[in-house]
């Protein structure tokens, strides 16, 4: 049986014993990054800086989200804006993986300068078991993956640490709440690593992450009463003829996903109300440019995946 108390007393004192001197910590404000910034804290003390990195894929008002979670938390903490980076790295690419490899890419290589901007080459990370399953196993590359599979982080000039790399989500929760974390954090809904970039099924520009950010924000706010694991929206490659205002309208189609599952590696899809559908779709047609439908996944894992790439 999972004992988090234990756990949080080997992951702190591995983390004194790994950690000379300073480090940072890849905060996205979800549970596993933030609880490695809390086992950070523990074991370092103010030896630590939690860094957030705007990629320009991130959820609408999320980046002001983490950076008050951050301050709340007494953390030493820094933003960093690298949307223009990582647009240009993911620019003229369509193919889901060359997408997670290129924002891995661009990921560690931001991480790189501001490690060497903090004086430091330790990088604390929340990969999960997870993560590592699905790399390893080749159903998709996650962007946080690296020794695992061959990659050496020292390419950036970094030194890896990752104490949630033997937990499956729902163990990560129970830390979470063992390090008294705020209920927001413990219970957060999974976002992946490389955000709505891989919520844009093919190339992703500015324009169209725009419309899956705001067709995921109707999506989140819609869905707060359902007891799901995951739910958001995706923009699919597609367009599809609708009506507007007695008029002909040619535009994009949103994909509404939701599903239940313990440990991510298993899914099964939410039976959502038709009424709430209907409302959720309504809203998206009505509220975000361009879009003139939308239709509900109901495929489970296997043989789907829960994210689209």
């Amino acid at each position: 049986m999972f004992e988090p108390a234990e756990f949080v007393e080997r992951a702190v004192r591995s983390l004194r014993e790994n950690v000379s001197g300073s480090a940072m910590v890849a905060c996205s404000g979800g549970v596993d990054s933030t609880v490695c910034a809390g086992l950070a804290r523990r074991a370092l003390g103010d030896r630590f800086t939690a860094v957030f990195v705007d990629d320009g894929m991130r959820r609408e008002g999320e980046p002001e989200r983490v950076t008050m979670l951050l301050k709340s938390l007494g953390m030493r903490s820094m933003s960093v804006d690298a949307r223009e980076r990582f647009f240009r790295s993911l620019a003229g690419i369509e193919d889901a993986e060359e997408k997670r490899k290129a924002f891995r890419n661009t990921f560690y290589s931001v991480l790189a300068d501001v490690a060497k901007a903090l004086r430091t080459d330790c990088l604390i990370q929340g990969t999960i078991a997870a993560d590592v399953v699905e790399t390893v196993g080749g159903v998709k590359t996650q962007h946080n993956v690296l020794e695992q599979i061959g990659l050496s982080p020292s390419k950036y000039g970094l030194r890896v640490l990752e104490p949630l790399r033997e937990l499956y989500k729902h163990e990560v929760r129970e830390v979470a709440r063992q390090l008294k974390l705020p209920e927001e954090v413990c219970r957060a809904m999974p976002f992946p690593g490389p955000g709505l970039a891989i919520r844009v099924v093919g190339e992703v520009t500015p324009e169209r992450v725009k419309a899956v950010r705001a067709a995921t924000r109707i999506v989140e706010e819609e869905t707060r009463g359902i007891d799901a694991f995951q739910t958001f929206a995706v923009l699919i490659p597609v367009n599809a003829t609708g009506v507007k205002d007695g008029g002909r309208t040619y535009g994009s189609v949103i994909v509404i996903r939701s599903v239940d599952s313990t440990d991510a590696l298993k899914a099964s899809a939410s039976e959502i109300p038709m009424q709430d559908l209907r409302r959720i779709a309504k809203r998206i047609v009505n509220e975000v440019d361009g879009v003139s439908r939308c239709a509900y996944d109901i495929t489970d894992k296997p043989p789907a995946t829960i994210e689209y790439e």
